[in-house]
Parts: C-alpha cells; sequence; structure tokens
C-alpha cells in the first residue's frame, strides 16, 4: 500500500487545505480540528516513513486469507466472464521455503524475468488484456502536483469506530498538462481520503474519473467511467493493512465495449505465532 499511500499523502502536502463545512453528522463534543501544519506534516511523515515498516510487519506477523475477482460484462452488463484466485497469505512460510528451496539447489540466486508483454492474448467478449496493472499511477513530484489539484478539509468522521479527518480534492483545471499517459488519469481524478486522526494514516479512498480518457487518441480504446475505492483496519498492534479494495472501468478495448470489475479482499486474518501453535 506505499505507492498508494505515498501518493495520495503527497497530494495532500502539494497545497494547503481550504476548511469547507461537512454534511457529516455534528459532533457537538468533538476537539477542535488540528492545524493544517501539523496534520500535513504527521500523513507525510507516516507515509515517507512508516508505511513500508508497516506493511512488512502486518506481513511478517499475520496470516490471512487473500480472495480476487475479475469479472468482464459486455455493454448490456451481461456477465461474459469471471476470475477468482484465492490464496492463503504467511510470509515467514513463504521465505522458509524458498530459502529451503535455494539451499537444495532447486531454485535460482536470482527471481525469473518477468514475462514479456506481448503474451496478452486477443480481445474478444471472454478475454480482456485489462488486468489493473496500467492503472497503478507512479508517484509525483511536489511541484508537479501544486498544479494539478484543488483540496478542501471537509471535516470529521467515525471509521471503523476510530476519528478520521476527511479530505476532497479535485482537479485545478480542465486543461492540466499531459507528459505521459498516467498523466490523464492524473489530471482527471477526483475524490476524498479519509485520514485516521491518531496514526494518520491513509484508512480510506475513494477516487473517480471526472472526464472521459482515451487512449491514443481513441484508437486502441477510452474509458469513460472509473471508479477507485478501498478500506484500510487496524489490528491491535497498530499495523493497518487493506481489508478491501475495489475498481470499477467502463470503456472500450480496441473494438469491444466492456465493464470490468475487481474486488480485493483480506479475510481471517490470524496471528502467526498463534497458527503455528496449533498445529
Amino acid at each position: 500500500m506505499k505507492t498508494t499511500a505515498l501518493t495520495l499523502a503527497v497530494l495532500l502536502l502539494a497545497v494547503r487545505l481550504v476548511p469547507a463545512q461537512t454534511n457529516a453528522v455534528s459532533l457537538a463534543d468533538a476537539k477542535p480540528l488540528p492545524t493544517l501544519d501539523h496534520l500535513l506534516q504527521q500523513v507525510v511523515a507516516r507515509a515517507v516513513g512508516q508505511e513500508d515498516k508497516n506493511d512488512n510487519l502486518f506481513d511478517m506477523n499475520y496470516q490471512y486469507t487473500r480472495v480476487r475477482t475479475w469479472e468482464y460484462r459486455n455493454s448490456a452488463g451481461e456477465l461474459k466472464s469471471r476470475e477468482e484466485k484465492r490464496s492463503v497469505e504467511n510470509k515467514p512460510l513463504r521465505m522458509a521455503a524458498r530459502a529451503a528451496r535455494l539451499a537444495a539447489g532447486n531454485l535460482p540466486a536470482s527471481p525469473a524475468p518477468p514475462a514479456p508483454a506481448g503474451k496478452d492474448g486477443p480481445v474478444s467478449d471472454t478475454h480482456s488484456n485489462i488486468h489493473g496493472k496500467a492503472l497503478k499511477v507512479k508517484d509525483y513530484s511536489i511541484p508537479n502536483l501544486v498544479k494539478r489539484f484543488q483540496f478542501a478539509l471537509v471535516g470529521r468522521e467515525m471509521l471503523n469506530g476510530r476519528p478520521s479527518l476527511v479530505v476532497d480534492f479535485k482537479p485545478l483545471r480542465d486543461d492540466l498538462p499531459v507528459n505521459q499517459f498516467a498523466d490523464k488519469f492524473i489530471n482527471k481524478a477526483a475524490g476524498r481520503v479519509w485520514i485516521d486522526e491518531e496514526d494518520y494514516a491513509i484508512a480510506q479512498a475513494q477516487l473517480h474519473l471526472t472526464q472521459q480518457v482515451n487512449v491514443l487518441g481513441g484508437i486502441v480504446g477510452a474509458i469513460w467511467k472509473f471508479t477507485y475505492q478501498f478500506t484500510r483496519v487496524r489490528t491491535p498492534e497498530g499495523y493497518w493493512f487493506a481489508r478491501s479494495m475495489d475498481w470499477h472501468l467502463e470503456g472500450r478495448e480496441v473494438v469491444v465495449n466492456r465493464i470490468v470489475d475487481y474486488h480485493e479482499r483480506k479475510l481471517d486474518e490470524q496471528k502467526i505465532m498463534a497458527t503455528a501453535a496449533a498445529r
């Protein structure tokens, strides 16, 4: 989650937040909102200095079931293809197994190179080359982001029993520069993030496109609707992990109009020491 958390955190640092009215239920006894400078410093400090450590600590201390689902529909909404992958994730066991195979000479010291991009098959009603990787956005510099977004501090809400600070963002204007393909998405992204008030972790985010995005002028494809959201929860030790992640895409891939939905869940998390003791 570091890339997503860091990107969103840098967005917050890019400009000073603007206080705004909230439609949420008023908390009459709530403490005053923190100063903007304090909020920005804490969010960015965590994203830069703690997210990698947080992710590693969770993976080293917890076993969980990871469920990923892809659903492909035609323009009429009829389900044409569905794929589900389920795995039990236990990082210490995976590392031990790899070390054992390496010691036995059954595994190369370096990981195998990634498969070439040309492996994608022809696009059809039941096959798509949209897997989500192309939708990931690289980190952007602060000067770049300053020119792209307008932010508003909405207020405070309770999220999973914990107070969170709510921030909205939207494109600064319609004619932002495009220097790479990802700029097309960044320039038309808007949404809301929830920042945990105690840990300053990004606890939830909801993003959407404000305008259609064309691929190579619309020749290769076009995306006219895209939404993305994730929710993170906190373990008793203070480790944050993504409980759910979902995205929804409506567009055209070459000549095929399609709707793609992706869902990911981390379920049944258990302390690894407790899991080992039960065996």
